[in-house]
């Protein structure tokens, strides 16, 4: 993991991983990664039933302009399995900025998803991004929560009352 955007992350129960950008290549990697998601967690990431991620999605992910949208993939410590991976999508001015955030099932509830947002937090400040926000669906209770340990603020969604938009303000 060499690119400058790579870092080692531990969690606070102590798990090790990495974090690095995607690239081009990771695509298939992160095709795997999502057949150990389970089908809520889809269904929160994408905010709609998927069944699988497809090429357009994943293309997406790994396609980025390293500006406007970062993509992270976290790896264990080994660098052979995928955990986890969390994406900052910018507007145009670099001040409003989106994150998601997805992690393989048997590692959640081990703060793989807490650290990932703290770092993409983090990440987004540097770029000088001035809000950050996430879009829930209301039953994610686990996403809600680990959002307002860290400081977001909960907003209903004009659009869609199944939703609620998170945001964190930097200063």
């Amino acid at each position: 993991m060499t690119d400058d955007l790579s870092q080692a992350l531990t969690t606070r129960t102590g798990l090790e991983f990495h974090v690095r950008s995607a690239r081009p290549d990771d695509e298939a990697g992160l095709a795997g990664f999502f057949k150990h998601v389970t089908p809520e967690d889809l269904r929160f990431r994408f905010l709609a039933t998927v069944r699988e991620v497809g090429h357009d999605r994943l293309s997406a992910m790994t396609q980025i302009d390293h500006r406007q949208t970062e993509t992270f993939i976290a790896f264990t410590e080994d660098g052979k399995t995928i955990i986890a991976t969390g994406m900052l999508a910018c507007d145009v001015a670099l001040e409003r900025g989106e994150v998601a955030i997805s992690v393989r099932s048997e590692y959640k509830h081990k703060g793989v998803g807490w650290e990932l947002l703290r770092h993409l937090c983090g990440f987004a400040k540097t770029k000088g991004v001035k809000v950050v926000e996430s879009l829930e669906d209301r039953q994610n209770h686990e996403a809600i929560e680990i959002e307002r340990e860290q400081g977001f603020e909960v907003d209903e969604c004009p659009d869609d009352a199944r939703l609620v938009v998170l945001r964190k303000r930097f200063k």
